[in-house]
């Protein structure tokens, strides 16, 4: 099984970036223990983007079979983009969206997700472990085909 985790904007300063809100881990160092859990059972690739149009192209270039399902975390795009909505809407991979924080214990612009009701599902609020909790319901999506 190939799943493809997407995160967006400022995702790449996970670890010095608010850690009282994302915590103190880098994700390159989470990504590596993902890696080391899932060995043998799922590849997983990763993408980083603080642009919509790279985060758009990477959905459009893995949407159509190339991985068995998407986690996506869309950061700040998340409450204002309507190009990533119909990107998620335009593919026929399973697109799970994810966030490190709970949106809707923060500000109240944070509580309205775009891309949400293109999505299979949401997962918020359990810290660098709603990526692990992604992938855990691709996998299970998968089994029920």
């Amino acid at each position: 099984m190939k799943v493809l985790i997407i995160n967006g904007p400022n995702l790449n300063l996970l670890g010095v970036r608010e850690p009282g809100i994302y915590g103190s881990r880098g994700f390159e160092d989470y990504l590596a223990e993902l890696n080391n859990r899932y060995s043998g059972d799922v590849a997983i690739e990763y993408y980083q983007s603080n642009h919509e149009g790279g985060i758009i192209d990477k959905l459009h270039e893995n949407g159509f079979g190339q991985v068995d399902g998407i986690v996506l975390n869309a950061g700040a795009y998340t409450h204002t983009s309507v190009a990533i909505a119909d990107a998620i809407s335009a593919i026929n991979t399973p697109v799970i969206e994810v966030h490190i924080s709970n949106v809707h214990k923060r500000e109240e612009f944070r509580r309205h997700s775009y891309i949400s009701p293109s999505c299979i599902g949401v997962i918020a609020g359990f810290g660098l472990d709603s990526y692990r909790l992604g992938i855990e319901a691709i996998k299970e999506i998968q089994k029920k085909k």
